[in-house]
């Protein structure tokens, strides 16, 4: 089933109100094909793994944040900042992606919009999350800048960003209003993910409080066998190697792994997919020469 692009309630305030609906500063859907990366980008690998779970959180709660881009005309966009967020959208397949369209001179205000929507709106923790997200990434903050600018402490700002290491489903039942903040971080104790998940389920379906959860993640990690550090992998790899597993990545848009045979020189190369249109894609961005 198809699911939208994932407008949060308060993002209108994105937008200064006295320049909302103005040409130049309009909140809108795009098709996510029509935007472009901007050329000028000067980040050019996105860590795999990251990527890939942002993808699988799109697919379930869509795109919280919308990207900044700038008309280059028609109906053809260029982005200013977000491109981790477009990326992610168009892995997920989705049809549209929400922007803000701007005069590349206006992009300094953009950060003050952000900071004010912040304190305004009545967020929900993953939308929150998701705004200190974008301020990271599109002026380069840190947690301990970002906390100034927003006036949190920065203990509350690594455990809201902290919300996106949890599983899809469990970001959607945040974003729905059916799972507290603090249900969320008491989850975050445990990095057994299916024991998130079904423990996640019950909050819902019994109305487990903070408390319950938290006993029942204790109970559970005092239960699970200490696991022993896997051996350091010492392995040299070949001149190159890690170059190429980026290049086939960017390439083909997902993560891509090389792995070594004993023979040097010799080995395979591992493809990720999200399903089958996901790998029709691959198939033709690998055929059209």
């Amino acid at each position: 089933m198809a699911r939208r692009s994932g407008l949060g309630k308060g993002l209108g305030a994105l937008i200064p109100a006295e320049r909302e609906g103005s040409p130049d500063s309009a909140l809108r859907e795009v098709p996510v094909g029509r935007v472009r990366p901007n050329p000028r980008q000067p980040r050019k690998h996105f860590d795999e793994d990251s990527l890939g779970a942002l993808a699988a959180s799109v697919r379930e709660v869509g795109v919280l944040q919308p990207v900044l881009v700038r008309l280059l005309g028609g109906d053809e966009y260029e982005l200013i900042a977000g491109e981790r967020r477009w990326r992610a959208a168009k892995r997920a397949g989705m049809p549209t992606i929400p922007v803000i369209v701007r005069n590349v001179d206006d992009l300094a205000s953009l950060e003050q919009a952000v900071v004010e929507n912040l304190h305004r709106q009545n967020l929900n923790p993953l939308e929150e999350a998701a705004a200190y997200q974008q301020l990271i990434e599109d002026f380069s903050l840190t947690h301990d800048q970002l906390a100034t600018r927003v006036g949190r402490s920065r203990v509350a700002v690594t455990n809201a960003l902290r919300l996106f290491q949890l599983p899809p489903s469990i970001q959607r039942l945040v974003a729905e209003g059916q799972l507290s903040g603090g249900h969320a971080r008491a989850l975050l104790s445990t990095p057994d993910r299916a024991f998130q998940e079904s423990l996640a389920r019950r909050v819902v379906s019994q109305g487990l409080s903070v408390r319950a959860v938290e006993e029942s993640v204790r109970a559970r990690n005092e239960r699970a066998p200490s696991e022993s550090p896997a051996e350091p992998n010492l392995k040299l790899r070949l001149p190159g190697m890690l170059e190429l597993e980026h290049l086939l990545s960017e390439l083909l848009e997902t993560r891509v792994k090389v792995e070594e045979s004993s023979r040097r020189g010799q080995g395979r190369v591992v493809i990720d997919f999200a399903d089958v249109d996901d790998l029709e894609r691959i198939y033709r961005a690998m055929s059209s020469g």
